[in-house]
């Protein structure tokens, strides 16, 4: 219990520090452009016009809405992590005492090795239960976050607080509108803890020499590595997911021109393919402009 505590305590002071972060992210992956570019110059010192960044995007908020302005939908996310942290744990609990019976998942007298193949399977599995069932959970919050985050662009008040917010989903588009972009943030976080943990599993064991000093830091470092590049390869889930999550939800941020009508989120995904905007919003330093776009200063975004 006492680890519980503390994990949700360190969860919602991580979740506040980094909230204004997300709600910029989230205005640029609908495609939000308040600022024109400007001339600068890029990593290697060449001059390129480019979009405003993280800071730039944070003082234009705080120009209009004040800095509590970065703090929007903070509520309902912290009322997600809370209740994720909590199932997360219990449902981990769970998985383990199953998976850890060898008698029931093994087949034999032996549990498997630390560091071997099957113990890796094994732990990511109970992860992949373990936070999925979380994501499942706290899904509703999480889809309330982010439209207390659109209203930004509209300038709307339609999602004002929790409970609220709760019954104008219920009541605009029943059970299934809590759930909206469920599917594709699964199946990110999915394939994200898989491709992480088997890369991390053969460097660490082939490719990284036990017998040397500092092994330990090394393999924390790989560890990092692989999740950064799990995220980078599917960044296009969490893009997808956060717009249909606020797609036709009677938003200015998620009708058009900002965003086509998507009967489901394959045609989400496949229109922003076409267009080439899959890493929309991965990135808020350096934002370079899209190629071919040509940006509207009456309804900052770009066509």
């Amino acid at each position: 219990m006492a680890d519980t505590c503390g994990q949700v305590l360190l969860g919602s002071g991580l979740t506040v520090l980094s909230h204004p972060l997300m709600y910029i992210k989230v205005l640029v992956q609908v495609g939000h452009e308040p600022l024109p570019p400007t001339l600068g110059r890029n990593m290697f010192g060449r001059q390129v016009y480019q979009l405003p960044g993280l800071f730039a995007y944070a003082k234009h908020i705080i120009k209009i809405d004040g800095k509590s302005g970065l703090f929007k939908g903070l509520a309902p996310r912290l009322c997600a992590g809370t209740i994720g942290t909590i199932v997360h744990g219990k449902v981990l609990q769970v998985c383990t005492y199953l998976i850890s019976s060898p008698s029931q998942i093994l087949g034999s007298s032996q549990k498997a090795e630390d560091g071997s193949l099957q113990h890796v399977v094994n732990e990511t599995t109970k992860e992949m239960i373990a936070r999925s069932c979380a994501t499942i959970v706290t899904h509703p919050f999480h889809v309330i976050t982010l439209r207390c985050m659109v209203q930004f662009i509209g300038r709307e008040a339609k999602y004002s607080g929790v409970f609220d917010s709760i019954v104008t989903i219920y009541r605009e588009e029943g059970i299934l509108g809590f759930f909206a972009g469920l599917i594709p943030r699964l199946l990110g976080d999915v394939f994200s803890l898989w491709i992480c943990n088997m890369l991390a599993h053969f460097i660490n064991a082939y490719a990284i020499d036990d017998s040397t000093s500092h092994t330990g830091e090394i393999k924390n470092c790989s560890q990092a590595v692989t999740g950064f590049f799990a995220s980078m390869l599917t960044y296009p889930f969490v893009l997808v997911s956060n717009l249909m999550a606020v797609n036709n939800c009677g938003l200015a941020g998620g009708l058009p021109p900002y965003a086509a009508i998507y009967p489901n989120w394959l045609h989400c995904w496949s229109h922003l393919s076409q267009e080439g905007n899959m890493s929309r919003g991965n990135s808020l330093f350096f934002r370079k402009l899209p190629a071919g776009k040509m940006y509207a200063i009456e309804q900052k975004r770009f066509f």
